[in-house]
């Protein structure tokens, strides 16, 4: 029997201003990667790739470790995307050759009255064969319990996310004041401060 679990998170980040826009410290997709999980759970996989070793998770009477590779990069407005390409599961082989997970996220900064907002989404959705023996127990209970799952995972993520974030920009900015950004060339004559 296959299941299949979704959960949904949005996200809504009012930014002070700082004298270096948030767009140009988002065209740094590996600052946006610590933000989501500590740096022990981040493996760099070169490129615009990173591995993400969430924590074990405890369903029903299994505990799994879902281990998620994932594709983050930026455009030139400073929208960040992260779509998952590809996912292991540690602890029980069985669900591991039965599972598939999609996760895609956006997170976009918006003018909005004088100041900028960050909107952000992220869809997680897992297929899994549900192992025989928990084959008696109820479906819905089933998708109940493993949509709260979900939930509760990137309710996780996203709390880091505006927690540590906001924190690291401010932090970066006071680092990389606007004449010494314009010399590490991260601000360019296409990328403006104003």
């Amino acid at each position: 029997m296959e299941l299949r679990f979704h959960a949904c998170q949005i996200v809504e980040i009012s930014v002070a201003e700082q004298p270096v826009p948030i767009q140009h410290y988002l065209r740094q997709p590996r600052r946006v990667v610590n933000a989501l999980a500590h740096s022990s759970q981040i493996e760099a996989m070169g490129g615009d790739l990173y591995r993400l070793k969430m924590r074990p998770i405890a369903f029903m009477m299994l505990s799994l470790q879902p281990i998620v590779d994932m594709r983050v990069w930026a455009e030139p407005d400073g929208t960040i995307e992260i779509r998952s390409t590809g996912c292991e599961i540690r602890g029980f082989q069985y669900v591991n050759q039965r599972f598939s997970l999609d996760l895609v996220g956006k997170l976009q900064p918006m003018s909005h009255q004088s100041q900028t907002l960050l909107k952000g989404r992220a869809d997680l959705a897992v297929a899994v064969e549900i192992p025989p023996a928990m084959r008696l127990t109820p479906r819905a209970f089933l998708e109940t319990t493993g949509n709260s799952l979900l939930k509760s995972v990137l309710l996780t993520i996203k709390q880091r996310l505006m927690h540590h974030l906001l924190t690291d920009y401010y932090t970066w900015v006071a680092d990389n004041p606007p004449a010494q950004a314009a010399t590490n060339g991260l601000l360019t004559s296409n990328n403006p401060i104003a």
